[in-house]
Parts: structure tokens; sequence; C-alpha cells
């Protein structure tokens, strides 16, 4: 390695979102038109860079490139959770990059990040030993590596943590910095006051900790930092190439960023990241890429550093922004205040205690250690350890079936809790956002656990604290309201479980007749459902058994479902067994689970509909007659537009031949036609499956893309381009479809 170092770190991660039920993330209006925020930021800024774009003068693509392969990086391990069930492409880029970036320099770019994103100077031993724990479990789950490097959350930090993580094995991690306190050279006291004016950040420091151990701190550089996130010099590739190269000298120039920036904050924030990593790939000025772990190897710190304790990276007060109202807000609307930090921050502390130490007392009669067991819990959630294994080595022997029950149970219960302290409930401006709900909901399914493995109700208790909070939005109320009208009605009951496993067997068209039987999965549990027939008064009956994820035995009930005929699903009643309870799905389902019913009957009926029309249009372009005379439009046109999509399909695909009045009358109407954008993407996708095949049809590929724009029509090429790029590029036979693309010519 020369003398001119670069290394660019990108923070990803999203606050847990999943329902603690389902273990699902349920529907986020704010988000639309994606279903949710983990869902629309990884469309906008995490699969852009995984194929970041490089384009020559003529706007054609000379690279895609994974960035993660030249870039510093975290994932929040719950993110990354959801992008392996959901987004498998952009999570193997991910994992891709790894790789490469390991083979070329010795050590991985990836690094781990604090499992659920707690502030870990406000976190107990225990929790703080969890976090670490789960974290590093993860990461060596997915990259098949132990982690050289932390995350943490917020780059809060204290120096116990500092120790923990020295004793799990973490070599560095990375801080603001105004984080340091003093500096000193190696073996020598000559301490000196550090601020972010006169603190070379171009070296690793080393933080001397309790019994000899030590860990490496990078302080990032936080001017070009802050440029990179607020001044926009993302705008231009050539000019943050430009700023960081003049930048660049003799050590490290470091970079830390919120993954975020890279697309969402900033679009095609991305193409300027990658323009920037080739250059420095190329060696551009003598500026060479690097990561931390790898500088770390070959440059040993010649200089100490003390900390500020409890500091972070976007709070000047510390880590008050996590429990006060110190100040730090998103948008300091006037008026507004951030009271509601604290009595959250101790309701759910309160809360937890509680949970503890019911954990630790019914615990030593269940694990041989209560505590060892929970940390080692984290190998059973990324997968590395089995519940067999994790089992013979945490249980105490000859446990009854039900005292292994609630063995689970009671970790499940410590997941949620931890869960619920997940910074960005406290990060923002007001207690009525998602965050601090997802944070309360959390805690409600943590207690409810409690109390299915003894422990007192523990639901007054938050109350007595979150009653003194209160929204800034009159409308909201105080936290008592937000908990009646938005959390308190999220906690699952049988009966809301079956309705939404009926109705969802119904709006996607599985729901079983009498004798035949169907599952409804969700990642924390299942439903079997099995319909036996109707009852006197015409209403279905049947059985079900619910089945916990990692919950040994299953709960089977009998229902009976009066849903009315012809009528709104969410007005039925489900009846579960001979009580005469009934639940009125409407009252008790949420609006998220009502939405995700919702969105699962309209993505039925949507494509149904659509491969409908698409098989009785295919005469249409037989029947659009030529004009005549001084006709401009066709007889009957509004009829003709409802079938623009179809129709226009058709030509594309070449299932037609067309005259020029049918080609005018689409190219016309598709102008500012509402399905626009659906059947660009549909034609996409068309494309994918095309160029996925054992032996694609480029050809083929070539003469839609040329229909396609005959009409008007710009379908989305970016996944496409991406398997052209990943699978067909060095097949020369496959260059008619890469220039059709928008490749240039090699």
């Amino acid at each position: 390695m020369n003398g001119k170092q670069l290394c660019i770190h990108g923070h990803f991660y999203q606050p847990p979102r999943e329902d603690p039920w389902m273990d699902t993330i349920l529907p986020e209006g704010s988000a639309a038109p994606a279903t949710h925020w983990n869902e629309r930021i990884c469309e906008e800024s995490y699969a852009p860079l995984a194929w970041a774009r490089r384009l020559d003068g003529q706007g054609r693509i000379i690279e895609i490139m994974n960035c993660f392969e030249y870039m510093s990086f975290n994932f929040g391990p719950t993110l990354l959770t959801w992008m392996e069930r959901k987004a498998p492409d952009v999570y193997a880029r991910v994992l891709e990059g790894d790789r490469a970036s390991l083979a070329r320099l010795g050590h991985g770019n990836a690094i781990a990040q604090i499992y659920h994103h707690i502030i870990m100077p406000l976190a107990t031993d225990l929790e703080k030993r969890a976090e670490i724990a789960w974290a590093l479990a993860d990461f060596e789950s997915r990259f098949k590596r132990p982690a050289e490097g932390l995350w943490l959350s917020e780059a809060a930090v204290d120096m116990r943590t500092l120790d923990l993580l020295a004793q799990a094995g973490v070599r560095f991690t990375i801080l603001a910095p105004r984080q340091a306190r003093e500096v000193a050279d190696v073996g020598q006291l000559n301490w000196t006051q550090a601020h972010e004016g006169n603190l070379n950040i171009r070296e690793p420091y080393l933080v001397e900790l309790p019994e000899g151990r030590s860990i490496a701190v990078y302080f990032y550089d936080g001017p070009l930092s802050q440029a990179v996130a607020f001044e926009g010099l993302l705008r231009h590739g050539d000019a943050f190439w430009g700023r960081l190269s003049g930048m660049a000298g003799q050590g490290l120039l470091a970079l830390a960023t919120d993954g975020e920036t890279y697309g969402h904050h900033f679009r095609f924030g991305e193409m300027a990241l990658a323009f920037a990593l080739s250059q420095a790939r190329a060696g551009v000025e003598g500026v060479e890429l690097t990561n931390y772990a790898a500088y770390l190897a070959e440059n040993p710190p010649k200089r100490r550093a003390r900390i500020h304790e409890n500091s972070s990276w976007s709070c000047a007060h510390g880590v008050e922004r996590w429990r006060s109202d110190c100040g730090c807000a998103t948008e300091h609307k006037p008026g507004w205040n951030q009271r509601w930090r604290g009595p959250l921050r101790d309701g759910l502390n309160a809360v937890k205690t509680r949970i503890d130490n019911h954990f630790m007392h019914l615990g030593a009669q269940l694990f041989r250690s209560p505590e060892e067991a929970l940390i080692a819990y984290g190998r059973v959630l990324s997968g590395l350890d089995t519940d067999k294994e994790f089992s013979t080595a945490q249980l105490r022997p000859d446990l009854s079936p039900d005292q292994q029950h609630t063995a689970w149970k009671l970790l499940t219960m410590q997941k949620w809790a931890l869960s619920s302290f997940a910074s960005c409930a406290w990060f923002f401006d007001d207690l009525g956002r998602i965050e601090p709900l997802n944070a309360l909901t959390f805690a409600l399914r943590a207690m409810q656990l409690g109390r299915r493995t003894g422990l007192d109700d523990l639901e007054p208790l938050l109350l007595s604290y979150i009653g003194q909070a209160s929204s800034n939005d009159p409308a909201l109320g105080d936290g008592l309201d937000l908990w009646n009208h938005e959390v308190r009605h999220r906690r699952e009951t049988t009966e809301t479980i079956l309705a939404q496993a009926l109705i969802r067997l119904w709006a996607e068209g599985r729901l079983p007749l009498p004798g035949g039987s169907a599952e409804v999965p969700w990642p924390g549990l299942s439903v079997q459902v099995r319909v036996s027939g109707e009852d006197d008064q015409g209403h279905s009956t049947g059985t079900a058994c619910i089945t916990w994820t990692r919950e040994s035995g299953t709960d089977e009930h009998d229902w009976t479902w009066e849903l009315p005929n012809g009528g709104d699903p969410f007005a039925g009643c489900i009846r579960v067994g001979d009580t005469g309870t009934k639940c009125v799905p409407a009252a008790y389902i949420p609006w998220g689970k009502r939405q995700a019913l919702a969105l699962a009957w309209v993505r039925r009926v949507e494509a149904e509909t659509w491969q409908r029309q698409v098989e009785e249009s295919r005469l249409g372009a037989h029947l659009f007659l030529p004009f005549r005379e001084a006709q401009h439009t066709q007889t009957g046109d509004e009829c003709w537009d409802r079938l623009w999509s179809p129709l226009t399909w058709q030509w594309i695909m070449g299932e037609v031949t067309a005259s020029r009045d049918f080609l005018g009358f689409l190219l016309e109407r598709g102008r500012e036609h509402p399905e626009r954008h659906l059947l660009a993407r549909r034609v996409g996708h068309a494309l994918v499956d095309l160029l996925g095949r054992p032996k694609p049809d480029c050809q083929l590929v070539r003469r839609l893309l040329e229909r396609a724009a005959s009409v008007g029509l710009e379908p989305d090429l970016r996944k496409a381009q991406n398997l052209y790029w990943t699978r067909l590029r060095a097949n020369a036979s496959a260059l008619e479809a890469g220039l059709a693309l928008g490749f240039a010519p090699e």
C-alpha cells in the first residue's frame, strides 16, 4: 500500500419493524406505494448500490458495479434477516461484495453491528453482552467468518462497551472525531486534549481497557462525511471524486456515511459513489482503496486515545437524545418538544427490569445458566445452532415438555423486550411516530409472554410512565391515548390469529372446501386450517392448529366463522370453541394487518384480471379497424382506452400484427395512461424471464424493445440489465441483447 489510502464506510440500518407475533413486516402507509420502509429503501438505496451504473458520455452503460465490493459497510442484523427473505438478489450481492474484498485485501469490507441498534451506554451489562454476542453470531452465520470490527449504534460508546467488544474478539470500532477526549503516543504519558480541529484522523488509535485488554478505534473525517450527507456532494461524481482525491494524503482518509444517502436522500447518489470508487480502484492520483481491517493489519496504532464517556455521533449532548428533551431533533418545529423521551425510556426500563428478574428467577429452574442461555440464544436466531443443539447445551436435563415450552417463551420474551430499545424510538420528534409505537408494541408482546410464563401483568406499570408523555400533535393525545388507540389492539389473541388466517385464505383464493385443509405461514407462527362444514345457521366451521416458531407443541381450536353473505370479510365474526366468545376482526385487527390482508386480495384479483384481459384482447388488433376520411380516433375510444395495457402488451410481445392507426392509438393514449408504469414493469419482468432461460433468445429481446419503443413505452430495464451483466456479458452471442438494453459496445 502507498501513502494515500481511502475508505468510505456505509452504515445500513432500518429499525425493527416486524410485528412481534407474526414476525413479519406489515404495510406502513407513509412508505406507499412501497409496502413498508424496508422495501422502499431497499429499492431506492440498497439495490442501486448493489448494481450501480457507470455510464459513458452517451449515457450507455460501461459497467455495473457492486459498490459493496469496494466500500466498507455494516448492515443491521434485523435488516439482513428481512433482505434474505424478501430481497435475496440484493442480499446475495452484499455477501458477494464482502467475499470479493476479502480475496482482494485479505480482510472483508463487512463489519458487524449491534443487534437491535440499542444505545449501549444506556443498556444493562446483560443487555450489552447479549447484543454483542447476537450480533457476532449473526455476522458469522452470514459472512462465514468472524467479524473484525463492529459498528456501535449511533456510535454511542462507553468504556464498558469497548471492554466487552474486546472480550468478544472485536478488534476495532468507528467513532466521530469529537468523541476523542485525549491522545498520547503509545507507551508515553504525553496526554493532550483532543478535539475535531486538532485530531489526526488518518490513523487508528489504541484505547486501553481493564485487565490489559485494548481495542483500536478509528475516528472518521467529520466535515467530509457531513458534506456527503447534507451538502449535496453526491450530485456530481466528478466533484465528489475531486473532493476525495484533493483531501487524500499520507495515511487513511476515512468517511462514515448513512447508507440511505445513496439513492434515497440523493437520487443517483450511488452513481456518484461508483464513479469515485472506480477512480480509486484504478489508482487515479495515487489513491488506493482499502478497508478498516486491512489498514489496521498493516498499520498498528502508534497513538493512544481516551474517549468521552457516554458520547455519540448524532447528539451533541452525549446520549441524551435517547432519554431526555436535550434539544436534538430532526425538524425543529415551532412549539414542539421531546419531553416524551424520558417517560418512554423510564417506562420501558421499568418493564425490562421486571422481565429480567422474572427471566433469571424462573430461568434458574429451566436453564443451566439463564444468563449464558440468553447470550447463546443469538446462535439459534442466526442459524449457527439448531434448536436441538441449544436445548442440549443450555436447558436442564429431564425437563417436561411444558417446561421446555416455557423456556423458549422466556427467550422470545427477551428478544422482543430488547427490540423495544432500538434507538429510532427516541431519535425523531414525536411520540406518535411509527418508531415509538413499534417500541411499545414490542414491549406489549414481551409483557404478554411474561404473563404466559407466570409474570404479573406489567401493563399498569408501563402506563404509569407513558401516561406522563404527550404527542406534539393534539389530535393524537397523550401516551395513554396512543396506547389505547394505536398499541393495545395490536395484541394478538386466538380469535384474531384465526380471523387473519381465514381471511387470508379467502383473499388468496385458497379457502378449502369442506373436508379440505390449508396452511397459512408467517415467520413467527403458522396456522393449519381445516374446514369441517356448516353449522345449523349456515356458518362455516372447522378446526385449526397454531404452531409458534421455536416453541414446542401446538394450540388446537375449534372455530366458527360467521361471514356475511357477499359482505365485508372484516365484518365477520370468529367464535373459538363453544364458549360463545366472538371476535369482530374489523374491531380487533389493527390497520397494518387489515392492509396486509387487503393487499393479498388485490394482488390476486389484479393478477387474475390481467391474465383474463390478455387472453381476451388477442383479437383487439384485428378488430381495431383503420380510420376513415377525417377520423382521428377510434369509435368507442373510451372502451379501447381501458384495454390499452393488454393491447399494448400483445403488440410488444409479438402476438399480433398492427395497422398504423392502431400503433398511433397506442402511442398517443400511452403518453399519460395510468397503467403506463405498471406495464413498463411487466415488460421488464418478461425480459428477465427471457434472459434467464438456459438459451436466451437475444434477438427476441431486441425485437421486444424495438416494439416497446415504437409505442413510446420505456420498460423497466434495471433487473434485465443486472441479469445481463452478471450472466451474459461474456457471451459474444448475447451482444445484440446488451446493445438493446443500453450497454456500450465492449
